[in-house]
């Protein structure tokens, strides 16, 4: 595995050293990995942290697990206690780089970089169980398929789980690519990099509110320097953004959808001081430097992606920089928050604390923020690491309230089940989308399960529960469902019913694809429109706030 490391770190060789002075804020180590032996040890990139249904944060490392060394998964309670989930090594796979994804069904799933079940093993892609039962869903083999995964494939809309691989990351054969793959196995390339428009995916998938996936690539575009793209489920791939160092290069970190509707993210370096950069994407591709890392004060490199916190605010680490030591002679990382009124410095890793931040923060249930370092420390215990060498579980509270949050997309039909994570939910009296109550089931203190209601609205979800109420970190998007419409044909003008599901927040109504200028929402499942003028023969599509419905019938237009 060391071979493995030195690929990432010969990028960080790259890049402009510089010191930052402290800004010390509530921070915690939560656990120092190698203070048991073959306790899993050294997180590194990507680092994905789940919170699963029992309210344990869960994740993978990249060594340590057992005797084999080969990396580990492992589960970690809020408060700092640790188990191994699954110890990695032969042909089950090596080396849990991209951390882990709590699917819809309970289990998780991640990959390894390396191992598996083939002549030639370029890494898989894995089941776990909470218990830690482990399934091998498929072995990479370097070909379209691609080879060395360093993130985790996220759960789609549809149900399917969607990821990347990276096998430049290692100086393998090929490039990147991004697939496809159901929780029972059945795998599909939907594409692959040819290093001149897109060179490797390093970084977990994003899905945006409009059901396409979003990325980022380390290489390639029109300048070299990474781009941002967008790929459809079915395997359609548009370049969004091309970097020009100005505004950054190489981007490592994964995206983040706030709430705002843009994407956020960081490109480990370029910018005004190559120190790396913040940037805000619009949907449609338009880049705006956020932050440039100034090399000096704010650390540097920022390999992991962005938070946004239930305060509003974009938390990220940069994994160089910050008080110089004889340990870390280009600082140990930062800890920063990106808010309206600017960029700060929250901590400046001090070695003992954690160096080399890869991993994107995550924010569990109750208000505060996790995430781990590849390095630092003071465990020493496991043979495979020295004092230093073994890295660290750390919290940050920020001192936000505790809240709920979705498994999966934030996004359902009424009459569909969603599951939601928190504390305290025994005893809960109520579960409410956009006020319409709904009916639910109290699986344990930190799960239950709700069907999404008739008359529910895309807003927050609150839980009521005898602590107090919860609200959802995020806004629940209640989808459309247009069912039928008549009549089935007219001409300019007509009044046409169109009758569905969730359709009380409509704004849009097109008649082959063209706008109705009137429109009137009757109910939550009934719309009258007017044809309008320049209309065409097609789909009648309806948008509210959740998304768009289209009808399976087309409306013809007479004269």
């Amino acid at each position: 595995m060391k071979g493995r490391r030195l690929a990432v770190f010969g990028l960080l060789a790259l890049l402009i050293g510089s010191t930052i002075a402290s800004h010390a804020q509530t921070f915690s180590v939560v656990y120092n990995f190698g203070s048991q032996p073959n306790d899993p040890i050294q997180p590194f990139y990507s680092g994905i942290i789940a919170q699963g249904r029992d309210g344990n944060l869960y994740s993978g490392t990249s060594a340590g697990g057992s005797t084999l060394d080969a990396g580990a998964t492992y589960s970690m309670t809020p408060t700092g206690t640790l188990g191994t989930l699954f110890a990695f090594g032969g042909g089950d796979g090596s080396y849990v780089l991209g951390g882990l994804t709590l699917g819809s069904d309970g289990n998780f799933y991640g990959t390894t970089y390396g191992g598996g079940f083939t002549t030639l093993p370029y890494g898989t892609v894995f089941k776990l169980t909470l218990s830690g039962g482990f399934t091998n869903l498929y072995t990479f083999t370097a070909g379209t398929d691609g080879a060395l995964p360093t993130a985790p494939p996220i759960q789609g809309t549809d149900g399917n789980l969607y990821g990347t691989t990276c096998p430049k990351c290692n100086n393998q054969p090929g490039y990147g690519t991004i697939y496809k793959i159901t929780p029972s196995g059945i795998f599909s390339p939907l594409f692959q990099c040819d290093g001149i428009v897109c060179f490797d995916f390093p970084s977990p998938l994003v899905q945006g509110t409009d059901g396409n996936f979003y990325g980022t690539s380390d290489g390639g575009g029109t300048n070299g320097q990474g781009v941002i793209f967008r790929i459809t489920p079915a395997g359609r791939f548009t370049v969004l953004y091309n970097f020009d160092s100005t505004h950054g290069r190489i981007p490592y970190g994964p995206l983040v959808q706030a709430s705002d509707g843009n994407f956020y993210g960081t490109a480990l370096a370029g910018g005004s001081h190559n120190s790396g950069v913040v940037f805000k994407m619009t949907p449609g591709g338009g880049l705006t430097v956020v932050h440039n890392m100034n090399g000096t004060t704010d650390g540097y490199s920022p390999f992991a992606g962005l938070v946004q916190a239930t305060d509003g605010n974009l938390y990220g680490a940069n994994s160089q920089g910050g008080v110089v030591s004889a340990d870390c002679p280009g600082g140990c990382g930062t800890l920063f928050r990106i808010a309206p009124t600017g960029f700060k410095v929250l901590y400046d890793f001090d070695f003992t604390t954690g160096n080399y931040p890869y991993s994107t923060l995550t924010q569990h249930t109750n208000g505060i923020l996790y995430g781990a370092t590849q390095l630092g420390g003071t465990g020493s215990l496991d043979t495979a690491c020295v004092v230093g060498n073994c890295g660290v579980f750390y919290s940050l509270n920020i001192g936000a309230p505790p809240f709920v949050t979705f498994v999966g997309p934030a996004v359902a039909k009424v009459g569909k089940t969603v599951e939601i994570l928190g504390k305290g939910f025994t005893g809960t009296t109520s579960v409410s989308f956009g006020g319409a109550t709904a009916t639910f089931r109290v699986v344990s203190d930190t799960f239950l399960t709700a069907t999404v209601p008739n008359g529910a609205t895309t807003a927050s979800v609150t839980v009521t529960t005898p602590g107090g109420t919860l609200t959802s970190n995020k806004i629940f998007r209640v989808a459309p469902q247009l069912l039928s419409f008549n009549p089935p044909s007219g001409a300019v003008g007509t009044v046409v019913t169109i009758t569905g599901v969730s359709l009380t927040q409509t704004s849009k109504v097109t008649f082959g694809g063209v706008t109705a200028t009137s429109f009137t929402v009757n109910s939550d499942t009934q719309v009258t429109a007017t044809v309008p003028t320049g209309a065409k023969t097609g789909k009648i599509v309806i948008t509210t706030a959740g998304g768009s419905a289209i009808s399976t019938g087309t409306f013809t237009i007479t004269p």
